[in-house]
Formats: C-alpha cells, sequence, structure tokens
C-alpha cells in the first residue's frame, strides 16, 4: 500500500481506498451505509436537498453505520437568466410535454440553490466528518467554518490546473475527475473565485462537453502537481479499474455508476432496465437536462436536441422542466425523456448488494495486483 493511500484511509477512516460516489437523487442512505459497513467510504449527495432533508438523511444514515461517510453539495454560482434565450429552450421541450400531456410550467425556476448560510448551518449542527463539493468551493470563510469543525474536505477537478487551485484553497483530498465519468463534470473556473458567473461559463460550455481530459491521462498529472491524496473516478467499474488507478498514483478510486446498479441505490425500474441494457457506447455528454455538462444514457430527448447541447440555460435553470418530462417518461414507463446519469463503464454495472460489490471490487483489484 503506498504512502498516499495510506494517508487517504486515514484522513477519511475508510478500511480500504474505494469511495462510492456522492451521487444527487440516487445515493440513498442505505446505499452509503452499506458501503461504509462494507470498509469502502460511502456518500450522499446532498446538492438537491433542503436542509430538512438533509438532516433526515444524515440521522438514517447514522442509524445504519457508525463508520466513517462523506456527504456532497454543489458550489455553482447563482444562474442569470436570459429570456430570449431560456424561453426558446422551453419551446423546442413544448412538444414533448404535449406528448405526454403533461403541463408545462410557464418558466424555468431554480430549483435549488448553491451552498448556502442555511445549509452551512445545518452542516456544522451535523458535524459530518466528511465534506465535499462538485463545480469548486464555496467562498474562504465557508470553508474556514467547515475545515474548523474538524472535517475533512474533498473537491474534484478536470484538468491540474483546478487541481492546483483545491490545494491552495486546503482541500485534503482531490477527486480527478475523467471525462468517462457519468453525471455531472465538476468543472469550474479555477481563478474564478467560488464557481463562476453563469453568463461566463455558458460562453465555454459547449466546448467543455468534449474537451474534458480521459481519467488515465488525468490522474498521473494530477498526482504529480499535487501533494494531497488523489482519488481517481471516470469510467471505472471493476477491480481492474481501480488497481489501474493505483497504478497511475492514485491514492484510490471513486466510483459512481457501478453502485447505480445496487438495489439500495434510488434509481427507478426504467433507469435500472436502461443501465443494464446500455452498450459500450450508450451514454453522451450533454448539457440539456441541466445547463452544464454531464454524462447521462443517450435518450431520444438528447438525440433529438443535439443542436441546444452548449446553449442551454444557465445551471439548474432546465432542470425544473426537464426534470418533469423525465419523471412523466418514466411513469410511462419509457426511458425517452428521462436524466439517466452513468459513466462510459456502464455496460460493466452489475446488479448485486453494494457490500458485496465492494467485497468484489476488493477481490478483484486484489487479483490485478493491487496491494489494498
Amino acid at each position: 500500500m503506498n504512502e498516499q493511500t495510506k494517508r487517504l484511509l486515514a484522513l477519511t477512516g475508510a478500511e480500504i481506498p474505494i469511495v462510492q460516489a456522492p451521487m444527487a437523487t440516487v445515493a440513498t442512505p442505505a446505499l452509503a451505509a452499506a458501503a461504509c459497513n462494507a470498509g469502502a467510504l460511502g456518500s450522499l449527495g446532498c446538492a438537491v436537498l433542503p436542509p430538512e432533508a438533509f438532516r433526515a438523511q444524515v440521522e438514517e444514515l447514522r442509524s445504519l453505520t457508525n463508520k466513517p461517510f462523506n456527504v456532497n453539495f454543489f458550489a455553482h454560482a447563482a444562474p442569470t437568466s436570459d429570456r430570449e434565450r431560456d424561453g426558446a429552450f422551453a419551446a423546442r421541450l413544448k412538444p414533448y410535454f404535449d406528448e405526454l400531456e403533461v403541463e408545462q410550467p410557464p418558466g424555468l425556476a431554480e430549483l435549488f440553490p448553491s451552498f448556502d448560510a442555511t445549509m452551512l448551518e445545518a452542516v456544522r449542527e451535523l458535524r459530518p466528518p466528511i465534506v465535499s463539493f462538485h463545480f469548486g468551493l464555496p467562498d474562504a470563510e465557508t470553508v474556514a467554518a467547515i475545515k474548523d469543525d474538524g472535517a475533512v474536505l474533498i473537491s474534484t477537478a478536470t484538468t491540474v490546473a483546478e487541481a492546483r487551485t483545491l490545494e491552495r484553497r486546503g482541500v485534503d483530498v482531490i477527486v480527478a475527475q475523467g471525462h468517462e465519468a457519468g453525471g455531472h463534470s465538476g468543472v469550474f473556473e479555477p481563478d474564478g473565485g467560488p464557481g463562476r458567473a453563469a453568463a461566463q461559463i455558458g460562453a465555454q460550455i459547449g466546448a467543455q462537453v468534449g474537451a474534458q481530459i480521459g481519467t488515465m491521462a488525468l490522474v498521473p498529472q494530477i498526482v504529480d502537481a499535487v501533494s494531497v491524496p488523489v482519488l481517481a473516478a471516470g469510467g471505472l467499474f471493476d477491480g481492474r479499474g481501480v488497481a489501474a488507478a493505483l497504478a497511475l498514483g492514485a491514492a484510490g478510486a471513486q466510483l459512481g455508476t457501478a453502485f447505480v446498479a445496487c438495489p439500495e441505490s434510488a434509481v427507478n425500474p426504467v433507469y435500472r432496465e436502461a443501465l443494464t441494457s446500455c452498450g459500450d457506447d450508450g451514454t453522451r455528454m450533454t448539457t440539456l437536462f441541466s445547463g452544464r455538462p454531464a454524462r447521462a444514457i443517450s435518450t431520444r430527448l438528447l438525440r433529438e436536441l443535439a443542436d441546444l447541447d452548449g446553449r442551454t440555460p444557465a445551471f439548474p435553470l432546465p432542470i425544473s422542466q426537464t426534470m418533469l418530462l423525465g419523471m412523466a417518461s418514466a411513469q410511462r414507463d419509457s426511458p425517452d425523456f428521462a436524466a439517466m446519469w452513468a459513466g462510459q463503464g456502464a455496460a460493466g454495472a452489475r446488479a448485486m448488494p453494494a457490500g458485496e460489490l465492494v467485497a468484489t471490487l476488493v477481490a478483484e483489484a486484489r487479483e490485478a495486483g493491487a496491494a489494498i
């Protein structure tokens, strides 16, 4: 076991260098607890939860495990509305609302805010052992408050520049996220402070859909650029991927899509069926669902509105409409309009209990030569 892996385990309290990714709306307390109890680091995706729901999930998780766990939040900038752009986007969605016989909302809305003072208060009250962020970090005062309470701080980097910024701002562990990863890319502006103005990121987001670096190229570069432990993420779905990440110098591996197929996850039957039938080229990067680059299973909506990629309203405004289409689609047992986040390793996801999956990953990694 290398020194950085030992540092990672000492920081997080995990027994093995595997992290169940904090997938918002997918990772449940039961899933996180099962991962923790099997020796991995379990995580909750809390970015879309109001404070009361966040409290309830943490309390439930603590009732299921006494192991350390991770809670994750978004650190995005507040969206800037653009009447012309927002209206054009809604107009393109209208035929699908009509087809599904669902009433379309009159406009776009911000359903969940970035990490704010109210959520910080809840975090400081509950004192989770590990707090992580996506899309950069909140302001320096918020970061200091979280660390002063003794929490280990994790955040995601998609480039070496982002990783260096995170280390400079006090992050204890960096997730090196390659473009193969399912869900939202953690891309942020390294020199733009917490998050970045929606108008600024919107100007370059189309290019970011296809420009992100792959995991195997990104991990060793970030490992060489920073002194803190690095978690590899993106396209890893079995123990061979874990072993490969460790061989590249990562302290551990973070897997998301591999855990989506577990029975403890919150995904519906339509999502599960789409995941199990997803081929090796069945996912794509898109901004359509949320306004930010994210990898999802390719569906009719993504194919028919592909020309809108990079020209969607600011994150997270589109979610207020695309979420309704997805829910209505799932109720009809159809995947056509659903946001089903998945990485490029989706075809390798296995429908087994999370604890069993962790044990399998460890056995496979050891068979591949990893010393964990």
